[in-house]
């Protein structure tokens, strides 16, 4: 296999971090400091304190589900695959909604997939020319309850996404924080759809990306970004790498697509 390796090229599908990378709505964000510059020793030492939802990052059973498994428990097997790296940005709009047909109708996906999302928000992300924080977080399109179902039943190992949330934005605690928006939402959803929010997202299907699935074990990473755009509707080897952290959650991580054609 090695002697194949100059025949291999990497994308990097992971967001740059730093103390300036916005974390998820009303997480702590990602703060450093050196503890020494050039010290007798000669080296230079630093700290940091971060909740685990800032830049790119995968979400762990464990952050959904109690007795979900933590990201120490995720083999290699199960975090590199391959998958599909799927464009939707041709559709995608504020507050829009995608389902399972709008991915099959671009891409062929296979059960046990992995399955990177490319909504095209991502040049809203705060390191690019057009940043825009509020639209990244807060108005980046979404799915229902049909697209969770469709996930369930490919059995999908997990999914990425290009912007803040695998959920629908207004389908998690932002439509409570953000009003104007909320109503924003509801408005467009209204004149397209012909139904509003309480339709789309009721109760029982709140933050239904997370709820119904990380107890399967089908998990997913927000926030991809890098070289996303140069892969769309491509089948690839895809592999995320967080921290073999016992206990967490979630973790930081970094995510890249390996093209070996």
């Amino acid at each position: 296999m090695t002697k194949f390796w100059d025949k291999v090229k990497m994308y990097d599908l992971t967001q740059p971090l730093s103390h300036l990378t916005p974390p998820w709505p009303t997480y702590e964000p990602l703060q450093i400091k050196f503890f020494k510059r050039l010290s007798p020793n000669g080296a230079n030492g630093q700290l940091i304190t971060t909740s685990n939802h800032v830049g790119t990052h995968l979400d762990g059973p464990l952050h959904f589900c109690t007795h979900g498994r933590d990201i120490a428990s995720l083999s290699l097997d199960y975090l590199v695959g391959p998958g599909v790296v799927v464009d939707l940005s041709d559709i995608a709009e504020d507050y829009g909604i995608y389902t399972s047909k709008d991915i099959t109708d671009r891409v062929e996906v296979k059960e046990g997939d992995i399955v990177v999302i490319n909504t095209g928000y991502h040049r809203y992300a705060w390191d690019q020319p057009e940043a825009d924080e509020v639209r990244y977080m807060i108005k980046h399109p979404g799915p229902a309850r049909e697209f969770a179902e469709w996930c369930k039943e490919m059995r999908l190992k997990w999914l990425a996404v290009d912007c803040g949330s695998a959920d629908h934005p207004m389908n998690t605690k932002i439509r409570e924080w953000m009003p104007v928006q909320a109503r924003e939402a509801d408005f467009h959803l209204k004149n397209k759809y012909g139904k509003g929010l309480d339709a789309f997202f009721p109760p029982r299907d709140y933050q239904i990306m997370h709820t119904l699935l990380f107890p399967h074990d089908i998990i997913h990473a927000e926030n991809v970004g890098g070289d996303i755009d140069e892969i769309l509707n491509r089948r690839m080897i895809i592999g995320c790498f967080p921290w073999r952290f016992v206990g967490g959650e979630s973790s930081i991580c970094r995510i890249v697509a390996f093209d070996s054609e």
